[in-house]
């Protein structure tokens, strides 16, 4: 029973065999990670549309639950900028609706999001994060980024913004440019010269509790506030309180909304710490993920808080002062704990504008120019997707970004396997074996032997290309084709489709006097053909282990061929 509770909680593993040399690590990583995550948690709850301190209540219980769910050392998990953002997008058209209570819809939300993860983890749906490839991604965070800049214009510049999408704010900006308040926009700009000189300087310190202190200090001594910049204003005492929600009338929308920030929120989870684990030559569980973001966002929903996920900057900051296990989360959390019921004061005075600053500041870090540069020169097809991606997600609302970018990364997988590479084998001189005649000048095919290979498996979704494919090249050949070889070395699989199709061009190859042969049959694949008539009509003679062996059945093709050669 203690095992299979060990197994379901790789925190407390790594907590009960602790060493006390990575004590030190643990303590500097967590303490710095508090210092960055107390204002980048009540800007992101700011984001939200929340009170910022409910950015500072979400925290807890996300660091807590991950401490002992989650499977990487390294990863920090609570409100980060895309789930941000993504809440916000999703909240906002519901409360226009009918005036609903905005935490209690928050609250349900991260609830949602916490039990959609905990039924993935059930059905062992860990492998979903592989459906949102680097291309799609990358042009998602780029989309996301441009949404949370825009959605911070009124923050920084004093101007009431109400549009709820990036073109309406732009828009109205623009149209309201001579309503800037300037020492609001004057802050902000400080604040964000602050954080990129200090980030470019120091990357490790942390910039964004430095930048708020610094506004809060020129709030207090200056009077900011009778100038009037906004500041956070009063923050309840004490810690928040556990309340379960009751569920409102808008669950539906809110629960597809918490599918589509699931995924997200898991596939970034699981990127962010499966990056890590490599650098560390460690190991992170997929599906124990699931379980741990699911249970982060259980415990946020309870203290009224919003979804939440990995925060790549703040696992960046933790790893790189020598964070070894997930105390460091837990001295994050008691650091976070003592703010809450001791320097409440110093937080009421945090001016607005410095945390859209923040925002914006992390903002910038999401759009990945580089990756973009290198996609563009790496294949043309995905830096297109990228793109396509980015404008999906600002043109549509960001939920049906999500779908655009799930949706492109299963069309871009399907457009591989439903026309994938293929090749003629054939000999050249002075190299020995069988290669791709398209990729050797002076490559020959073998007279009367047409021997090709199709790299990919074969399915409903590509039984149509391989076939014309196959007929195309026998058409190339100026000798007449007395065998036709399906070299099957990427061909591990075949559905009823394709067995159907192979048997077709059976049949139309032997009313044109052509062998049908398969060479390099692995054993799953013949397995299969064992269970269809192919084999039959193909029979087992002419099913080689080997091209060798099948160049001697060719060459030999009057007599028997050897049996040493065949299954």
């Amino acid at each position: 029973m203690q095992q299979r509770l060990l197994l379901k909680l790789p925190g407390l593993r790594q907590l009960l065999g602790y060493q006390k040399s990575w004590l030190r690590g643990d303590l500097l990583a967590g303490i710095t990670v508090a210092a960055y995550l107390i204002p980048q948690c009540m800007a992101y709850g700011e984001l939200v549309g929340v009170a910022p301190v409910v950015g500072l209540w979400t925290i807890l219980p996300a660091l807590f639950g991950y401490a002992l769910f989650g499977s990487s050392r390294q990863l920090s998990v609570g409100p980060e900028s895309t789930t941000a953002v993504m809440t916000a997008a999703a909240i906002s058209p519901l409360l226009l609706a009918d005036g609903s209570n905005y935490g209690v819809l928050t609250a349900t939300l991260a609830i949602l999001v916490g039990a959609v993860c905990c039924v993935g983890y059930i059905a062992r749906l860990g492998f979903l994060a592989n459906l949102l490839s680097k291309p799609i991604l990358v042009g998602y965070m780029a989309g996301v980024a441009v949404i949370m800049i825009t959605g911070q214009l009124g923050k920084i510049s004093g101007i009431s913004i109400p549009g709820a999408t990036v073109f309406a704010q732009v828009s109205q900006f623009i149209q309201q440019i001579d309503l800037i308040h300037w020492p609001t926009l004057i802050l902000a700009g400080l604040g964000l010269g602050f954080l990129v000189a200090i980030g470019h300087r120091f990357p490790t310190a942390p910039a964004p509790l430095l930048a708020v202190l610094i506004g809060t200090a020129a709030v207090a001594i200056f009077d900011l506030q009778g100038r009037g910049i906004a500041v956070v204003g009063a923050i309840p005492a004490g810690l928040p309180q556990f309340i379960v929600p009751s569920f409102p009338t808008q669950l539906p929308a809110l629960l597809a909304s918490a599918l589509g920030i699931a995924i997200v929120g898991y596939s970034d989870n699981v990127l962010t710490a499966r990056s890590f684990a490599a650098r560390h030559h460690d190991k992170i569980d997929a599906n124990q993920e699931l379980l741990a973001l699911g249970v982060a966002n259980l415990g946020a929903g309870l203290v009224q808080g919003f979804p939440v996920s990995s925060s790549g900057s703040r696992t960046v900051i933790g790893d790189s002062l020598g964070s070894k296990t997930q105390l460091f989360s837990l001295v994050a959390m008691g650091v976070v704990i003592s703010v809450l019921l001791w320097l409440r004061p110093v937080l009421s005075l945090f001016p607005k504008a410095a945390l859209g600053a923040i925002v914006i500041f992390a903002a910038f870090k999401l759009i990945e120019i580089p990756e973009f540069i290198r996609l563009y020169r790496f294949r043309r097809s995905e830096f297109f997707l990228a793109i396509i991606t980015t404008f999906g997600v600002l043109v549509t609302d960001i939920l049906a970004g999500v779908a655009i970018a799930v949706g492109l990364s299963v069309i871009e997988l399907l457009s591989r396997l439903a026309h994938p590479h293929d090749a003629v084998e054939g000999t050249v001189p002075n190299l020995p074996g069988l290669h791709d005649i398209d990729d050797w000048e002076g490559a020959t095919t073998i007279p009367g032997l047409v021997i090709y290979r199709y790299d990919a498996p074969l399915c409903f979704a590509n039984a149509e290309d391989f076939k014309y494919r196959a007929m195309s090249a026998i058409e190339s050949e100026v000798t007449p084709v007395e065998w036709f070889v399906l070299n099957t070395e990427a061909i591990v699989e075949i559905d009823i489709t394709a067995m159907d199709m192979l048997e077709e061009l059976y049949d139309e190859l032997a009313a044109r006097g052509i062998t049908l042969a398969m060479a390099r049959v692995k054993q799953d694949l013949y397995a299969q053909l064992k269970r269809s008539p192919l084999l039959h009509k193909i029979t087992e003679k002419r099913i080689y282990l080997t091209l060798h062996t099948m160049i001697i059945g060719f060459e030999s093709r009057s007599k028997l061929a050897r049996s040493s050669g065949h299954l």
